[in-house]
């Protein structure tokens, strides 16, 4: 009865491609987190640090867990960052956030297939709000920052070193850009977060606690928008997947160019479709 109450409070969405790439090995999810600030108070908003109200129409996160079939190797969380200049289809080229603004997640889904050559077979998608909840029904996540960081825009100051971070915090450690790396130091911090976030799901330290596992269904199955065809079980599966360990890399990149749709992130194409090939 909880399991269904839980699937009950999914968001569902299309996200399934007309015409999708065949199957390939494993099962394949593609993870984003959007910018939208929808459902924030304006206090919410303010200690977030996540400004005004921007809708749903961009992503902030873009990543690919691969699940190998049993026996097949490690758990791989790949980050795509989001300026990635990428094949529209019937927009042309552009940065693959694009995708989702012209046509959510069902255009998203088809672009990263099409451009990795894999079958996508599940779409997780989770706004700001909802982020910070699901870190706080865990009670927090532990977090490694390499240097001091301090973004007020972010409404991040934290220490070098780990350290506990609750949701506003974490939140701020995974957008902001006031690193060395900007947005490919970003992409890291995402995958750190997302690793951990999961290993503490899985935790006898979450699934054992009633108040926790019953604050995580609570506030954390609402702040999910899924495809059409998923359930809390998929997610669940996601989880212990990650708790026994994952391999994080990010695509490869050979640099940056500037194009009539904004400066942009190349990918280095031979290692990026020796990667992608190693999981079809």
């Amino acid at each position: 009865m909880v399991t269904l109450w839980a699937d009950a409070r999914l968001v569902r969405v299309q996200s399934t491609p007309e015409q999708q790439v065949a199957n390939t090995p494993g099962t394949n999810w593609l993870l984003v987190g959007s910018d939208s600030r929808q459902g924030l108070t304006e206090d919410e908003a303010a200690e977030l640090g996540t400004g005004g109200d921007m809708g749903a129409g961009r992503t902030d996160t873009i990543m690919l867990l691969h699940i190998p079939r049993l026996g097949g190797g490690e758990t791989r969380l790949i980050s795509i960052p989001r300026d990635s200049l990428v094949t529209v289809p019937g927009y042309g080229e552009n940065k693959i956030n694009a995708a989702f603004a012209y046509g959510g997640p069902q255009l998203l889904t088809e672009t990263v297939e099409a451009e990795t050559g894999l079958h996508i077979d599940h779409y997780a998608e989770i706004g700001m709000g909802g982020l910070a909840r699901l870190v706080d029904a865990v009670g927090g996540v532990e977090l490694c920052p390499e240097y001091p960081i301090d973004d007020p825009l972010a409404n991040l100051d934290v220490q070098a070193g780990c350290q506990e971070m609750d949701g506003p915090t974490a939140l701020g450690y995974v957008r902001t850009r006031a690193t060395p790396m900007g947005d490919l130091d970003r992409v890291e911090r995402q995958r750190e977060f997302f690793a951990a976030l999961m290993g503490e799901i899985a935790s006898p330290g979450t699934l054992i606690n009633p108040v926790r596992m019953f604050s995580l269904i609570n506030s954390g199955a609402a702040t999910f928008t899924v495809g059409e065809n998923d359930h809390v079980w998929h997610l669940a599966r996601v989880a212990l997947a990650m708790g026994s360990g994952v391999s994080t890399e990010t695509v490869p990149v050979s640099g940056f160019l500037d194009t009539s749709v904004g400066n942009v992130v190349m990918w280095d194409e031979a290692p990026a479709e020796a990667m992608w090939e190693s999981m079809r």
